[in-house]
């Protein structure tokens, strides 16, 4: 169980490390090349293929997935993993499917930065931070799923870049949408396999806090890169 927990804190250090040299792209909600060649070029319903993009995007999509980690770190329940995870996916769902068919965009390296900021929240608030520094416990089901607005709005920009055709749009936003919450369930499903077993030792409090350091440093490096982002464009 120890090894366990050590080997727990050296992935938590290896995809610390792995942000910090990872292109940028990767954390602005990118889009393989040939995947955006694809959704340019077809017209159409393609219910099956943007289905498969977007279970694609929520696995690889890092910034989603820390911020989940960080939101099912301390739940134990799964009628409460259930409702936080319900939150999060109606908050990104609406403010994707309304940004794509509004036409309403925003700066893509703004949003992103708040992406990154809201991991930074969610690992002080797994550290008590905000009950130390304020003497007050923010309604996380209520951060939950503004965040889930800002991670939703921030695909919707950029899809947007995509100019898909107008033709089946909505039932491939759909589709789309279906797609990230299937990859959601499967990678949460790894993380929580994970999560428990990390759960059962010893040492999990001690890990756990510095895990919550990283994950905080994870997400300040986002915020780095879409600032620095910014400011080059």
């Amino acid at each position: 169980m120890r090894h366990f927990a050590s080997s727990w804190a050296w992935f938590c250090g290896a995809l610390l490390l792995f942000i910090m040299l990872g292109a940028t792209d990767a954390f602005a909600h990118g889009v393989a090349e040939g995947d955006q060649g694809y959704v340019q070029e077809v017209s159409g319903v393609q219910f099956l293929p943007f289905m498969y993009l977007g279970a694609k995007h929520m696995v690889t999509g890092y910034d989603h997935l820390l911020f989940l980690c960080g939101v099912i770190f301390f739940l134990y329940k799964l009628k409460d993993i259930a409702l936080y995870v319900t939150l999060f996916a109606v908050g990104h769902s609406a403010t994707m499917l309304f940004g794509v068919l509004a036409g309403v965009g925003a700066n893509a390296y703004m949003i992103d930065a708040i992406i990154g900021l809201s991991v930074v929240y969610k690992a002080l608030d797994n550290l008590g931070a905000y009950r130390r520094w304020f003497g007050v416990q923010p309604d996380t089901r209520l951060a939950t799923f503004v965040f889930g607005l800002f991670h939703g709005f921030g695909l919707a920009t950029k899809i947007q870049e995509f100019e898909l055709s107008k033709d089946g749009l909505l039932p491939n936003l759909i589709a789309f949408n279906i797609g990230v919450e299937i990859g959601q369930l499967i990678a949460l499903s790894a993380i929580l396999i994970i999560m428990s077993f990390w759960r059962r030792t010893r040492s999990f409090a001690g890990y756990a806090y510095a895990a919550n350091i990283l994950l905080m440093m994870a997400g300040f490096m986002l915020v780095g890169y879409q600032l620095t982002g910014l400011a080059l464009a």
